[in-house]
């Protein structure tokens, strides 16, 4: 059902990446949330690191708004989803305005993800080394599209009262409101390492101190009063919120496998069939809930929300856990989610953790459902770096010096406890390590785009591969992943 969104919205861009967005969006959430409006955090793109700082400034949980892992289509349904209720929505910008999927147009950018939202947008600009040319590069993005609105300027890194006088006459001239300037302050800024910044369960409480740092300066810099009049000039959304549930039940009629045998002794309710029933109920099965357990903790900190949701609204009870203190996996265990993170980082805490290796093990081997990304497929792995990990997978895997990055078209090539053979999705690789595989095990996804190669490796109920999907795309496979926990005794 379409209904009306009527969030107060603003969409935080740069010309690049490193001018400032994540200091200006961070800084914005928490300063309007002191201010007491609830407000509801996005990312454009795939990032998991930036949602986090998110999360920590407004209390909510940090959404992503890829067009390209779920099609433009679910941008606005799944940011009204985020936003409902909210005060205030800021959608903190991906790369550069105009910087999208590669060789695809507009694709999955922050100037697409404005346009589907119809949200103003700020220019957050580096003007650490110019001064009237600010002018001339802030009207270029501003008339590039003229179906992308910028509503003002936020002038990061200036380095004195006279460089800001310089700054805000040349952009008066261009007509462009200045809408905060802000001065470098390094003593603020996130600390960073090979795939960006530091996540925010590694540090919490610095993080903490951070974001409060944020909030001063942004509020100190920035007029919030003009920010948020900007905000409300964004238009009704007319879209359907996205639902979990609703998700669920209109993905099953298309879902690739057959639908399954009725269970012995189980009695539909009147005037329901069996695919509305496992869309809707797997809840309602004879017996308790399966569990699905899901690693999380300092050293898995990759997650999107809406897969715990998804995994909930399939009848699952989702419970973390964290591979760095927990000896067992939860009770009663019978499903296992482990997502990305930088298990490399702690290598040798998670080796030593003896008893939780040989129970994941122990799990695999049972032929428990097993869905790993990246990090998850790590910690499978026999080695990482040289230090024991759970050996689930005949593979070991090390540290390289070179950035796998970009994004993936892929079609599922086994058959699994996570995807039937056939399932297309798309999604995203992110990662400086390379696995060398043995013998035993089917590939999970054959890519199609940019490359055709095969990737992952699917054993038993074992679903382990580098590729980050968003399940919202393709909600069959949390549906199908439930299920297989399901029938688990």
């Amino acid at each position: 059902m379409v209904t009306s969104v009527n969030v107060p919205r603003l969409v935080i861009a740069a010309p690049s990446s490193g001018s400032g967005k994540t200091t200006v969006a961070t800084g914005l959430m928490a300063a309007f949330s002191e201010r007491g409006l609830a407000v509801s955090p996005h990312k454009a793109g795939p990032d998991y690191i930036d949602p986090g700082y998110h999360a920590l400034a407004t209390g909510r949980p940090g959404r992503n708004l890829d067009a390209f892992m779920c099609g433009p289509e679910l941008v606005a349904p799944l940011f009204a989803h985020g936003a409902a209720g909210c005060d205030l929505a800021v959608v903190e910008g991906v790369m550069g305005l105009y910087d999208g999927a590669a060789g695809r147009g507009e694709l999955a950018s922050t100037a697409q993800v404005a346009k589907l939202l119809r949200a103003p947008v700020v220019l957050v600009v580096d003007a650490s080394s110019q001064s009237r040319s600010v002018a001339a590069l802030v009207h270029g993005f501003a008339s590039f599209d003229p179906q992308v609105r910028l509503g003002g300027v936020i002038l990061n890194k200036v380095g004195s009262d006279r460089h800001e006088v310089m700054l805000r006459e040349a952009l008066e001239e261009a007509g462009m409101p200045v809408l905060g300037v802000l001065r470098r302050a390094p003593q603020v800024a996130a600390p960073s390492r090979h795939l960006g910044l530091v996540p925010v369960a590694e540090r919490r409480a610095d993080a903490l101190a951070a974001v409060a740092a944020l909030a001063d300066q942004v509020r100190a810099g920035c007029d919030l009063d003009a920010l948020m009049a900007l905000a409300r000039t964004a238009p009704v959304l007319d879209c359907e919120a996205w639902s979990p549930a609703t998700a669920l039940a209109r993905s099953w009629g298309s879902a690739p496998d057959p639908a399954p045998q009725t269970p012995e002794g189980l009695e539909l309710p009147a005037g329901r069939s069996l695919r509305e029933f496992e869309a809707w109920g797997l809840g309602q099965r004879p017996g308790p809930r399966p569990v699905v357990a899901v690693a999380g903790g300092a050293a898995f900190t990759f997650s999107y929300a809406e897969h715990a949701e998804l995994l909930t609204a399939a009848g699952a009870d989702v419970v973390a856990f964290d591979p760095l203190r927990d000896e067992a996996l939860p009770e009663g265990t019978s499903g296992l989610v482990i997502g990305g993170g930088f298990p490399e980082v702690y290598a040798p805490e998670l080796s030593a953790n003896e008893p939780l290796r040989g129970a994941v093990a122990a799990f695999a081997a049972r032929g428990g459902p097993v869905a790993a990304e990246c990090a998850g497929l790590l910690y499978l792995a026999r080695s990482l770096d040289g230090k024991p990990m759970c050996g689930v997978l005949d593979a070991d895997a090390r540290m390289s010096e070179r950035l796998t990055l970009g994004y993936r078209e892929a079609v599922a090539v086994s058959d699994s406890a996570l995807a039937a053979a056939g399932t297309r999705l798309r999604g995203h690789e992110f990662h400086r390590t390379v696995v060398e595989p043995g013998s035993g095990t089917e590939p999970a996804w054959g890519f199609t785009h940019p490359e055709r190669r095969v990737e992952g490796f699917v054993r038993q109920g074992v679903h382990a591969s580098y590729l980050h999907t968003h399940w919202a795309a393709e909600p069959s496979v949390a549906l199908r992943f439930a299920g297989a926990a399901a029938a688990r005794p």
